[in-house]
């Protein structure tokens, strides 16, 4: 079976509105918990996601640094637009 993020909440923990850079925490349902970073110029473009390690990675089991997440980056772009969840975390 593989793996598939699902968010269940989304919310900013910091931003530089002149720079057009933000950083936000995505929680996921399985209890991962992701640190997303976006650039808002043109157009929000992820640049960054990485797990943090409150929890070992749902993928490789790693209780360490790995770069699991990065390889589900359009799966979170994907949730991300289509249920709105910046805006959401923006507007808290």
């Amino acid at each position: 079976m593989s793996y598939r993020p699902i968010i269940s909440s989304m919310t900013e923990a910091s931003s530089n509105e002149k720079d057009g850079l933000y950083e936000f925490i995505i929680n996921l349902a399985d209890g991962t918990v992701c640190r997303a970073f976006y650039t808002r110029n043109p157009e929000w473009k992820m640049t960054n996601i990485s797990r943090l390690q409150k929890t070992p990675c749902p993928v490789c089991r790693k209780d360490f640094i790995c770069k699991c997440m990065d390889s589900f980056a359009d799966v979170f772009q994907q949730q991300i637009d289509d249920n709105h969840w910046i805006d959401k975390a923006i507007a808290k």
